[in-house]
């Protein structure tokens, strides 16, 4: 599995962003094993969380292993601390960045499926938010969306949120009063979405998950009601858990196991040379 660093020059966010690219075009078996075809391979953009950048997900969880297993390439990239949404204030259009220049500089780097049904997006906290309202804005793009423990409070109860956390959730958000009624709003992307193209909208479909122990079960659920309410494919889990590594590494697998991936292939590597 080659695990690639790549450094570029954004025209979104006008400077020179971090990716990491699991990539398992190095896969190699055993003789008398099959030998997968030359195809391009099926794509899963995934986001990290407040605080994070574009190694957690491969420190964090077994991705690495597993995208190798199904022949998954996985592009992880750094979105600061934005909530994936554009900035134009600042010049950091983070939406347009993860919703159109990001698959489309890696389509060009790599050798990417360019179907919406082989194009993924996924994340966690922060990211899951990300990754649902990106997902659904861009749904062209995307067929297939993973929220696990999505941060969809911020823009559900800004009545009761802390002056501190305010002042920060603006530097993303703007006013939080009109950014409800906005596109920044997963609910208020399918309502219109649905109004404008009634029955031939294509939503991609989710899936949502969060601990029973995390403080944001309650709007998860909230949204898991609200998505089924509204026609779209979803797929929900929920287990005793709370908001960290260790239920994001048991969830990754499942949204694995849900995409329409290719069968499982063992390769050969490090931790396994000649075994079975």
């Amino acid at each position: 599995m080659a695990l690639i660093q790549v450094n570029f020059m954004s025209k979104t966010l006008l400077r020179t962003v971090p990716l990491r690219v699991i990539l398992p075009v190095d896969k190699f078996t055993r003789p008398g094993m099959p030998v997968r075809e030359d195809k391009p391979y099926k794509t899963l953009y995934l986001l990290h969380g407040l605080f994070g950048n574009c190694t957690d997900w491969i420190s964090g969880t077994r991705i690495q292993r597993w995208a190798e297993e199904k022949n998954l390439a996985v592009v992880v990239p750094s979105g600061d601390n934005s909530f994936y949404l554009d900035q134009p204030a600042s010049g950091n259009l983070y939406g347009e960045f993860i919703g159109q220049e990001l698959v489309e500089i890696t389509r060009k780097m790599f050798p990417l499926s360019h179907d919406r049904e082989d194009t993924y997006i996924g994340g966690l906290s922060m990211g899951g938010y990300g990754a649902i309202r990106n997902g659904l804005k861009y749904h062209k793009t995307f067929g297939y969306i993973a929220g696990l423990s999505s941060a969809f409070h911020i823009l559900e109860d800004i009545e009761n949120i802390e002056d501190r956390i305010i002042a920060y959730e603006a530097s993303c958000f703007g006013n939080l009063q009109e950014a409800v009624s906005s596109d920044k709003n997963p609910r208020v992307i399918v309502k219109k979405l649905k109004e404008e193209m009634g029955g031939d909208v294509q939503f991609p479909k989710i899936f949502l998950a969060c601990g029973t122990e995390d403080s944001l079960i309650d709007v998860n659920r909230a949204y898991r009601d609200f998505f089924i309410e509204n026609g779209i494919d979803l797929t929900y889990y929920e287990e005793p858990g709370q908001h960290d590594w260790d239920f994001w590494d048991l969830c990754i697998q499942k949204v694995l196991a849900w995409l329409p991936l290719e069968e499982v292939t063992s390769g050969m590597n490090s931790g396994n040379v000649g075994g079975e």
